[in-house]
């Protein structure tokens, strides 16, 4: 969705500073002030921005202008505001009404039930109106863009999954652990050597209770990833694997092939062995072959996680994915 946000014009109103609070102050009238010996709280300006930030969303830009508008009002501005804020509410929802049609309309054609649905719920919320209405003007490309991530957000069919962990593939743990993840990393993406600690410290965490499948995804605008990923898997082939990757997502910015070599002496490689299968390019098909099989599946970026066939959000961040983790062991293996 925000390849299709930022593809049409965010329209941001310098107008709409002052709008909301000068409605609802226009609405009481010049005869009405009040009462003199009325004193105003002192948090008559934070309570109106509060309310109208509730109707709006924290994060709107119309929540934004509001608390930057109060902030320069006397609390006795505020106070009179207060008194009418159903006013200014009533205006917020009828200008709000194309992004909850937008919604309603997108959430039909997705499925009102799908992780996708939720997502355009809770992003919209920070829409000003006028994206919305562009979005509505583009909606067949909104539309057609969101059903995509709808499919590749799907859990994969247990064939697919079969076939992510099958061969002389690099792994952990049992094969009939209650919990399978696969993981398509490039040793040259500083996310992936975040996600490489946090799979460090799930091995930690659960053991024989997790398998864990590495697969190759060296992404092509990274010069080195490619030879790299072959580097590791010669590693692999004299059982070294585990050693030689943590040291490619310790050193990232040394991955030449001098480096490598190095890397291959250190671990306790026989380097000649490890400099002839680069020099003959023996795993680059078994590499590209995983790239494959990645594509296979919508991989497109790197990390990129699966959990019982089921695409992990954020592979990065250790305390979701152990939670996802502990929820499949808690149901029996999901």
């Amino acid at each position: 969705m925000n390849h299709i946000i930022h593809s049409v014009s965010r329209v941001a109103p310098a107008r709409a500073l002052f709008v909301t609070l000068s409605l609802a102050l226009a609405s009481v009238g010049c005869n009405q002030p009040p009462p003199a010996a009325t004193k105003a709280s002192p948090t008559a300006c934070a309570d109106y921005s509060k309310r109208i930030c509730k109707e709006t969303g924290d994060e709107s830009p119309t929540c934004t202008s509001i608390k930057t508008a109060t902030e320069l009002m006397p609390p006795e501005a505020c106070a009179v505001a207060l008194t009418n804020v159903d006013f200014a509410v009533k205006k917020l929802a009828g200008k709000r009404k194309k992004c909850d049609d937008l919604v309603a309309k997108l959430c039909a054609d997705i499925g009102p039930t799908t992780p996708t649905c939720d997502m355009v719920k809770t992003h919209t919320k920070t829409f000003p109106p006028e994206r919305c209405d562009m979005m509505m003007q583009h909606y067949a490309e909104v539309v057609a863009d969101l059903k995509r991530q709808e499919d590749r957000n799907k859990p994969l069919a247990p064939e697919k999954l079969a076939k992510l962990t099958e061969g002389d593939v690099a792994q952990f743990g049992p094969a009939n652990a209650k919990v399978t993840i696969v993981e398509f990393s490039d040793f040259q993406c500083p996310f992936c050597s975040r996600a490489a600690t946090t799979v460090e410290q799930l091995r930690t965490k659960y053991g024989d209770k997790v398998h864990f499948v590495f697969r190759q995804f060296p992404l092509s605008f990274h010069q080195n990833a490619h030879t790299a990923a072959e580097a590791s898997m010669a590693a692999k082939a004299q059982g070294k694997f585990w050693e030689f990757h943590d040291k490619l997502f310790a050193n990232q910015a040394k991955l030449d092939r001098a480096s490598l070599e190095g890397f291959a002496k250190e671990v306790g490689l026989d380097v000649a062995k490890f400099k002839k299968a680069l020099d003959d390019k023996t795993f680059a098909p078994a590499v590209d072959a995983e790239q494959k099989l990645g594509e296979e599946v919508a991989v497109d970026g790197t990390p990129t996680m699966f959990l019982n066939g089921a695409r992990v959000a954020n592979p990065t961040d250790y305390d979701a994915v152990t939670k996802q983790i502990d929820a499949v062991i808690k149901a029996g293996g999901g």
